[in-house]
């Protein structure tokens, strides 16, 4: 499943990607969920963009 949703988040915008990583740890979702993200924003090299917001 979490290769799954790795896949999905690959279709994601960067946008959308950022916002997502917000809204799931204001939500309290499962750390494995937002640790998709995180891989997903690190393989991007975003993370400067949750680091500057955070």
């Amino acid at each position: 499943m979490p290769e799954f949703l790795a896949i999905q988040m690959r279709k994601l915008s960067d946008e959308l990607l950022i916002e997502s990583y917000f809204k799931a740890n204001e939500l309290k979702l499962s750390q494995d969920f937002i640790s998709l993200i995180e891989t997903e924003i690190l393989r991007r090299s975003l993370s400067h963009r949750i680091r500057a917001t955070s």
